[in-house]
């Protein structure tokens, strides 16, 4: 039986395991008032203004992901609209997710415990990571749901060696224990699931880490009761994508690929993701240590870790051939490697990590510091000039479409400048034209029968087209706007013709991103259905 209990040095000495334990408070501390301050002096991305427009009409679900992000902010915004409290979900997680290392592996070891979760803590993305994102409640759920699956392998295992002659009520009550805790790691990888289809990966992990298990401690039945506790969550959200054009589906497996391809520079810019999320010098030390042949077998902690981080990265590496992976992918993964960490390495080797960690995320801080007393216009020189003055001096820019705000209904030419406009001007701000791939929410939440003949002005950051406008409106003209030396653009469109703009512009949305495979049962689809009729979406 192997509990990883025989790993690392001991539990070190009281002076060593006290300094661990304030460096862990140090760390924790440092990275929550450094999360504090940037989420405060940082505006919303369009990413966090999309999903706050979540938060403000909750649903059953959105366009491209599962509705668990919504559900969070419908109730941080229920407290107040300050930007910095929107955050503070995202703000407190790292926290909470090295609080939960730590306690969860001090029974093992003290002194290593609080090493490894301030290694965690001082990872830079965790350390300065205060957006709101899906992946914010899938990191929490995904982490909670492993560790739970960890004790359930413990408890499993232990009752698996007690002597068959010898049950005693210790060993009855040890398999029930695991029986409790795969049914809880269900319920969260099933929440998990309510929040990003990654969670998928870890559901992956499971299967794997059971058939790396010893045979006479593979628990079959409990990967099982695992996935029947899972099952509900996943089925709650099958129900609702049948009723709402699969959108989910469509965004994840079809929509958002249409960039994918055979590259070198992809799986390159995986590796450096990987090695800035993770610690450099655990992994090298990780890699060359014993431990993988000595105690692969009979230590599960070690084992189980080593697959439930290992096994997802894998997987992105294999994809980074032909896809890019984002750098906020990984994030449900990095506790679990710090967990394998902990069960491979000793206390010398973690405070290695720690030390290394906290030089790199030192750098960090200085660099956002140094950026924070900056004007803007020292960035002008970059191509990105025109969208940091958006997001940052987005409320004068809104100023200046005052004398045209009675007469025309604002929109926007793309979901990022529309959601971030929708923020900052409290009502919501339209898409208008094809918009990309991502976050067609606004299909669901847009009838544009509604604005037939109406006025309509359009925010761009680029100069427009005469082609792009000149069929949709009866008349229309275009000016610039100045805001700290970037220009942006507004399209005074007079009279809307919605039929031509169903036909010239919904039409092709329905045909690009409504393609619905025809293996898939056929429910309502309310972007085809109120602007083509009933059923009317193509099949793919």
């Amino acid at each position: 039986m192997g509990s990883g209990s025989d790993s690392g040095s001991g539990s070190g000495s009281g002076s060593s395991v006290a300094s661990a334990q304030r460096m862990l408070v140090i760390a924790l501390a440092g990275g929550l008032l450094f999360r504090l301050w940037l989420s405060a002096v940082f505006p919303f991305t369009g990413d966090e203004a999309y999903f706050w427009i979540w938060g403000v009409k909750p649903d059953l679900g959105y366009y491209d992901h599962p509705p668990m992000v919504g559900w969070i902010l419908a109730l941080t915004h229920r407290l107040s609209s300050e930007v910095w409290v929107q955050r503070l979900p995202a703000t407190l997680l790292p926290t909470v997710l090295a609080l939960m290392l730590w306690t969860s592996l001090r029974r093992f070891d003290q002194h290593k415990a609080a090493l490894a979760a301030s290694a965690f803590a001082l990872v830079p993305i965790e350390f300065w990571n205060a957006f709101i994102t899906t992946d914010m409640p899938l990191v929490l759920f995904s982490v909670a749901a492993a560790l739970c699956f960890w004790r359930a392998l413990l408890a499993s295992d232990a009752a698996s060696a007690a002597d068959a002659t010898d049950v005693t009520v210790a060993t009855v009550a040890t398999g029930a224990g695991a029986w409790r805790w795969f049914a809880a790691s269900g319920v969260l990888l099933g929440l998990a699931l309510l929040s990003k289809y990654f969670a998928a990966l870890l559901s992956f992990a499971f299967v794997v880490a059971t058939l790396a298990t010893p045979r006479r401690s593979r628990n079959w039945l409990g990967l099982w009761l695992c996935a029947l506790c899972a099952l509900p969550f996943f089925a709650f959200n099958l129900w609702w994508n049948q009723d709402h054009c699969w959108s989910n589906l469509m965004f994840n497996l079809y929509n958002r690929h249409d960039s994918a391809g055979a590259s070198w520079k992809t799986p390159l810019l995986f590796l450096v993701s990987a090695l800035y999320v993770l610690s450099p010098p655990a992994l090298w030390q990780m890699l060359r240590s014993p431990a993988w042949r000595a105690r692969w077998h009979s230590d599960v902690s070690l084992r189980f870790f080593t697959l439930a981080w290992g096994v997802p990265f894998t997987l992105f590496a294999a994809l980074s051939s032909v896809k890019m992976i984002g750098l906020h992918w990984l994030l449900s993964f990095v506790p679990l490697f710090f967990c394998a960490a902990f069960f491979v390495l000793d206390a010398p080797q973690l405070r290695r990590s720690v030390r290394w960690l906290g030089v790199l995320t030192a750098l960090h801080v200085l660099a956002a510091g140094a950026a924070a007393m900056l004007p803007l216009q020292s960035w002008q020189g970059l191509r990105q000039y025109d969208g940091i003055v958006f997001h940052f001096r987005i409320q004068p820019l809104l100023q200046q479409l005052t004398p045209w705000q009675d007469d025309y209904v604002l929109m926007a030419d793309g979901y990022s400048p529309a959601v971030t406009t929708s923020f900052y001007a409290g009502r919501y701000v339209p898409v208008f034209g094809e918009a990309s791939s991502h976050a067609r929410h606004d299909d669901l939440v847009t009838d544009f029968r509604a604005y037939d003949g109406r006025n309509i002005m359009i925010l761009r950051k680029n100069p427009p087209k005469a082609e792009d406008y000149a069929q949709y409106f009866r008349e229309f003209t275009w000016q610039p706007l100045q805001q700290d030396g970037a220009t942006f653009w507004i399209v005074l469109g007079r009279g809307f013709r919605y039929s031509v703009y169903r036909d010239q512009v919904l039409s092709k949305v329905r045909d690009r991103y409504y393609r619905i495979p025809g293996y898939l049962p056929r429910g309502e689809c309310v972007f085809c259905d109120r602007y083509f009729g009933a059923n009317s979406c193509p099949v793919r």
